[in-house]
């Protein structure tokens, strides 16, 4: 892959960070983006959607005392970034004039994976000829399956940030994603089963899994469905897959650890470092390091080398995830934990991959000793409020616990809950550990690439919202 510092000279770099300071600003950083994208659709045997397309551009930040001034344009001459230099510097309203040199320190770390085919030099036919595989083989899965709709998706973005600091740094980002949704209709209504696959790889993705494997797999989801019975509803114990419910850590507890919430008092978790939050077997990671998932990468958006940081560590809660700003107003490191979404925005606290690491439990034996409850195997969106941690979850794959085994199939209701109290009413840790599907994770209109992942787990007690009597 191409050496992304060379998207600009380091003079040129030099020159706008110049322009950036001239009025007085305290830091500054430029940060310039190259950004290719690829989709493709396969809806009701027929492509109806096939696109590419390219964003290119820089934004530009000044900060000076509590004020930060953000300029962004598509423009990368050296008029252009000037300009927006400038125009950061007038937003943050600074004052002092003169000249800084910035000596510029190249970073550098090791990629989370090297990749082996670039998606841009696949042919486009050979992509959509992936999802007419994987269209008929949903549809072979029986006759019942009635509407399948299949997505390919590739992206390729190259960045450089440098800053007042110093820093010098870019990243080069691979991602590949196959999806395929598949609704089944019966006595019963419609039912949706669905299946997605994305690493930070190219397209070597498809070596290692078979997309007509992946669409049997979702229409198998919906034709299960068919025969499911209405949902319980009440307090009872809930026993939730490998890799299955790592979103609701991430949204329910995640976020409340994200250094901007703290500093706003919108988390539970504020002023609570060395306090007990969680039962003792329960460690919460985010690391960007991790090779090929979703949410992995170098750099941050703000040159800062992925980490690795725990969270809460055996129950205890260790530390929050930090961005550049934040962290220097604290006088402490950046966690990697800077993300933005693209040129256009400014970076703040994201998290990468998250998951509650392994316990001892042996997963079958969770499942026996579990007398009546529910087991979800797949998660699907939900709301949280992160200042109380109370979250409401949809079960998109779920079934019947009785006397110890997992027995029919649930239409799709809801967990209801809080989520620093689910992590104290842990009372069982697989040592199955695995990684959940790609995900987009939003804050503050702003949509980044993020992985999770959890082991089999029981909550000793949560509220399911079904409709059974």
């Amino acid at each position: 892959m191409n050496d992304e510092t060379a998207l600009l000279s380091d003079d040129l770099v030099q020159r706008t960070l110049g322009a950036a300071l001239h009025t007085g600003g305290e830091f500054a950083e430029v940060f310039v983006e190259d950004k290719r994208s690829t989709s493709a659709m396969f809806d009701d045997g027929k492509v109806e959607e096939l696109s590419s397309g390219r964003d290119r551009g820089a934004g530009i930040r000044v900060v000076v005392g509590e004020t930060t001034g953000f300029a962004h344009t598509a423009d990368l001459s050296e008029t252009g970034l000037v300009a927006a230099a400038q125009a950061a510097a007038a937003t943050a309203k600074g004052g002092g004039g003169g000249t800084r040199t910035i000596d510029l320190d190249r970073q550098s770390a090791t990629r989370p994976n090297e990749v082996q085919v670039l998606p841009e030099t696949i042919a486009k036919a050979t992509k959509v000829e992936l999802l007419g595989r994987a269209d008929q083989a949903a549809r072979d899965a029986g006759p019942a399956i009635s509407q399948v709709m299949a997505r390919y998706a590739d992206s390729r973005r190259r960045f450089l940030v440098a800053n007042s600091d110093g820093v010098l740094a870019g990243d080069d980002q691979v991602r590949t994603m196959f999806s395929v949704s598949c609704v089944a209709s019966g006595d019963t209504g419609m039912q949706t089963g669905r299946e997605t696959i994305g690493r930070t790889v190219g397209f070597e993705l498809f070596d290692e899994y078979d997309v007509e494997e992946l669409a049997r797999t979702a229409a198998n989801r919906a034709l299960t469905k068919l025969a499911a019975v209405p949902a319980p509803s009440g307090e009872m114990p809930v026993v939730i897959g490998k890799g299955g419910g790592g979103v609701l850590f991430h949204e329910a507890c995640g976020h409340g650890l994200e250094a901007d919430l703290v500093g706003k008092n919108a988390s539970v978790f504020a002023d609570r470092v060395g306090e007990q939050v969680a039962n003792r077997s329960v460690t919460i990671v985010d690391d960007g390091t991790m090779p090929t998932e979703w949410g992995a990468y170098a750099f941050d958006d703000e040159g800062r080398a992925g980490q690795r940081n725990t969270l809460i560590e055996n129950g205890i809660l260790t530390d929050y995830m930090w961005d550049l700003l934040r962290a220097r107003r604290a006088g402490r490191a950046s966690s990697g934990n800077g993300r933005r979404q693209g040129y256009q925005y400014l970076p703040m606290v994201r998290m990468t991959n998250t998951y509650l690491g392994n316990g001892t439990d042996d997963p079958d034996d969770i499942i026996a000793s579990t007398e009546r409850g529910v087991f979800v195997a797949q998660l699907g969106g939900g709301q949280v409020n992160t200042a109380t941690g109370d979250f409401v979850f949809g079960m998109t794959e779920a079934y019947l616990i009785e006397n110890g085994e997992i027995t029919a199939p649930l239409r799709e209701g809801n967990l209801i809950g809080n989520g620093p109290e689910v992590l104290t009413l842990i009372d069982a840790l697989g040592n199955d550990f695995a990684m959940g599907s790609p995900g987009t994770c939003g804050k503050d209109g702003q949509g980044v690439p993020v992985g999770d992942g959890t082991p089999t787990l029981r909550v000793a007690k949560l509220t399911v919202g079904g409709t059974a009597a």
